[in-house]
């Protein structure tokens, strides 16, 4: 059976060699200050406090998930959904037309580990608009473009640990610019717990829990169909709650994971299974890659296609043995249905996500492709 999220008792962490989330940055990063958070969003309110004042606004894409935008509204900002292309790079036209003297930030999201195509000219138009860039890279930890680290391409960015390790929280807070250095005033919410907490138990103890399902294949998948049930519906989604659940220090559990991590082989097999799905799924018709290409230096967070029949395949996968294969994003209700944001909503609907973690082995992706084919 191939989970969602890998285990904290896989085989993935050492601490010899040169390890650790720390290393990897200072290693890719030299020149940027980072923090750690428990959550990314709280990173983002805290890095953009010092920055802006209320009743400006904030350029977002609107293929991205509901809550994402909840520190913009706590520090009494817009929120300006701009459309996207089918590339996931955005609609220009639309951005633009969104674009004004009360605009003090564009926001880019480095989809699925990649960057985001257009980089160049978000970064452009922050500088011709006097406003400030935030690369979202919750997605991609340790993605490397052309020797930039993926999260430190803007003025500031933040980065998502939970999206990358067996971990029950964590993030780290970019602020590549001069100016977002001097006006960041850290919350008691930044740094790391000073004591393991419950919540680190809660995890370990969740994850015994899932390691006894993986042996039941059957009622691993009822559970997860019980606890998505109204899932992709986003009137059953809370962004508030969700980042008012966010604001707790990163937890010991997740920094001692972090410090153990070994990011270079972490990557390399991410990349491998990425690479592997791409081969079990190459003869279908109904399911299209997202990425034509992976290319070097990028850590991919999920393998994405585009299905014909998305319920369908994600129902043949469950059935042979993929646990958690699932759309992405439900979006900001203002976001659904609206015929603004079409791409955005025919994306949503289409758009499967199959996990590449390193909890995973390619002998497993392709023992799947095997029983796909029959």
């Amino acid at each position: 059976m191939i989970d969602v999220t890998p285990s904290v008792f896989d085989a993935s962490l050492s601490r010899s060699g040169d390890s650790g989330i720390d290393s990897f940055v200072d290693r890719h990063a030299p020149d940027v200050a980072y923090t750690y958070y428990g959550a990314g969003k709280v990173a983002l309110r805290d890095g953009l406090a010092g920055l802006v004042e209320p009743g400006e606004n904030v350029l977002v894409p609107a293929y991205l998930s509901p809550a994402v935008v909840e520190p913009f509204h706590e520090l009494g900002l817009e929120s300006r959904f701009y459309a996207i292309e089918s590339t996931l790079a955005p609609d220009f036209d639309d951005l633009e037309q969104r674009l004004d003297d009360d605009t003090v930030a564009i926001v880019s999201v480095n989809y699925f580990g990649f960057p985001q195509p257009g980089l160049e000219r978000i970064a452009s138009l922050a500088d011709e608009h006097d406003c400030y860039h935030v690369d979202d890279n919750a997605h991609a930890p340790l993605s490397v473009d052309e020797g930039t680290l993926l999260g430190t391409v803007g003025d500031l960015g933040i980065t998502t640990l939970r999206k990358l390790l067996p971990v029950p929280d964590g993030a780290v807070l970019y602020c590549a610019d001069d100016e977002v250095r001097e006006a960041f005033d850290p919350s008691p919410l930044a740094g790391p717990a000073d004591r393991v907490g419950a919540a680190d138990c809660r995890y370990v103890a969740s994850s015994v829990a899932e390691t006894v399902l993986g042996a039941s294949p059957s009622l691993h998948r009822s559970v997860e169909a019980f606890l998505a049930d109204g899932a992709d519906d986003p009137s059953s989604v809370d962004p508030e709650a969700r980042f008012e659940a966010g604001k707790a220090p990163m937890s010991r559990l997740s920094k001692a994971v972090a410090d153990a991590a070994e990011p270079d082989a972490i990557r390399a097999a991410r990349r491998e299974n990425f690479r592997t799905w791409r081969r079990v799924l190459d003869d279908r018709d109904d399911v299209t890659p997202l990425y034509d290409r992976l290319p070097d230096g990028i850590s991919p967070y999920e393998f994405p296609v585009r299905a014909d029949e998305p319920a369908g395949f994600q129902s043949e996968l469950a059935d042979c043995g993929v646990v958690g294969a699932h759309s992405w994003p439900i979006l900001r209700e203002s976001v659904h249905g609206n015929e603004a944001y079409e791409t955005a909503n025919r994306l949503s609907e289409e758009v499967v996500t199959l996990p590449v973690h390193q909890g995973i082995e390619p002998s497993a992706i392709e023992a799947v492709g095997d029983r796909l084919e029959h």
